[in-house]
């Protein structure tokens, strides 16, 4: 099993432009958004990390910039990790699905998508799972739903 510092100097290699912030508990790895499904693909298909599983992902409204966060574990070797990319475009939120490489984003993705806006590119069912098509994204911190008294 390897520690957080060889890991950092693992992801390091695999992409230079990465940050790693600290004091964080499990090991954080903020990646450029164009550059996410690159690392998550080396991330997985390298043999000394083999993260083979997505765990979970979400995203996280800051009002001036999305985030969106996944957590990867190898079951092999028991690593875990968090991956960020930060979307500063709020209007049209946009990243790259990583459903090619996790099965499982299908549906966190769908469902960020519908609680946030934010789009997956090459998402092979990018649609709503709970909501109506017109009805709003409610998890972004300015949503606003008049008629049912929800505000943010």
């Amino acid at each position: 099993m390897l520690n957080k510092e060889e890991l950092t100097d693992i992801i390091r290699s695999f992409e230079p432009e990465v940050e790693f912030p600290e004091g964080k508990q499990l090991l954080e790895v903020i990646v450029p958004a164009e550059k996410l499904f690159t690392l998550a693909e080396k991330l997985k298909s390298d043999s000394k990390t083999a993260f083979n599983y997505l765990i979970t992902m979400t995203a996280v409204d800051f009002l001036t910039q999305m985030t969106v966060v996944y957590h990867l574990e190898s079951t092999e070797f028991r690593h875990l990790i968090v991956l960020k990319s930060v979307l500063s475009d709020r209007e049209n939120p946009a990243i790259d699905s990583l459903t090619a490489l996790y099965p499982t984003a299908e549906y966190f993705e769908r469902e960020v998508f519908d609680l946030f806006g934010i789009r997956f590119n090459n998402h092979p069912n990018m649609k709503r799972l709970f909501l109506e098509d017109d009805y709003g994204y409610p998890l972004r911190k300015d949503f606003r739903d008049e008629i049912n008294i929800i505000e943010r």
